[in-house]
């Protein structure tokens, strides 16, 4: 049963901070994490993202500032934190002697779920993740994806209020990771839970995050929605043609909206205001006498705004 937290936000962080002798992994985090979606948490390694679910979830004390989970305090209720989340955190917790049902059955008796719930429950996830056909496979045969995509159904088997992910998909293949990713978004509004997600696919994050934090050295440098994050940078422009050279670039250096201009492989790339008129860029180039052959312009991707940060902080 999904557990309605404070305020409708499942988590809510003020100024958290946990020292490691002379090393700071988290820095006075504030964040809130309203509740019912799922929460991009990206930082490079190194920057405390698990230090902080381990936070979150009551695994370590904070050396000061505090947590909220689920409505309670991380430091007095812990015990009730941790029994309503779900944790894939750096191993699967998986018996690779085992099949997938009978490790999924394990975990409904350490859950103490009753007989004919928990055998539904089992059958009703391994059937969504496309795993119910091989559930009496010992699992030891399996390829990464399909463990990890067990892995994500032992997180889920208890119906938590909360899932923490950290690095689901890491070190799977292109085609898994993206299967894995897909489960995930489907599982995540079907289930109603609140999903944590540690992430370095940035694309990833931008397809199944409803909001992103990016964090470096334990310091949160951003949070919002990603095209709110998007926003902070300057949108990109591509112009292919003929005649581009000299002329053609001095007059969109000029131009107020024009943050930059170069030519890469005989093309010209633009970094432009986000209220740039390309229409207007492209008669300013026929104008000084080139010919456009093709032109597009692309918003910067959450993957831009994280190099930036990170530059800003460097």
């Amino acid at each position: 049963m999904t557990i309605s937290s404070r305020n409708g936000y499942a988590i809510r962080t003020d100024h958290l901070t946990r020292d490691f002798g002379t090393l700071r992994a988290v820095d006075g985090l504030s964040i809130d994490v309203p509740s019912g979606i799922v929460f991009g948490f990206l930082g490079p390694n190194g920057s405390g993202k698990t230090t902080t679910i381990r936070l979150l979830l009551g695994l370590l004390e904070a050396t000061s500032g505090r947590a909220e989970v689920l409505g309670r305090d991380v430091a007095r209720d812990a015990a009730f934190v941790r029994e309503r989340a779900g944790a894939l955190l750096e191993h699967p917790g998986l018996y690779e002697r085992l099949s997938a049902e009978d490790n999924l059955d394990f975990y409904g008796r350490v859950w103490q779920m009753p007989g004919a719930a928990r055998r539904a429950r089992i059958k009703e996830l391994l059937s969504h993740l496309g795993l119910w056909d091989r559930r009496t496979e010992q699992i030891g045969k399996w390829s990464r994806g399909m463990k990890q995509k067990l892995a994500v159904a032992r997180t889920l088997l208890h119906r938590p209020s909360l899932v923490f992910l950290d690095e689901p998909t890491a070190g799977l293949d292109p085609v898994a990771a993206a299967a894995l990713r897909d489960d995930l978004a489907r599982l995540a509004a079907r289930e109603g839970a609140t999903v944590f997600l540690t992430t370095h696919n940035l694309g990833e994050a931008e397809k199944l995050c409803a909001q992103v934090a990016v964090i470096r050295q334990g310091r949160l440098l951003a949070v919002g929605h990603p095209d709110q994050l998007r926003a902070r940078s300057s949108a990109r422009a591509e112009i292919a043609g003929r005649n581009l050279g000299d002329a053609v670039v001095t007059a969109l250096r000029a131009r107020p909206e024009v943050k930059a201009v170069e030519m890469v492989n005989g093309r010209l790339q633009l970094e432009l205001d986000d209220n740039a008129d390309m229409a207007a860029l492209v008669s300013l180039i026929v104008s000084t006498g080139g010919l456009v052959e093709e032109a597009r312009r692309d918003k910067a991707s959450l993957e831009d705004v994280f190099l930036t940060l990170m530059e800003e902080e460097q």
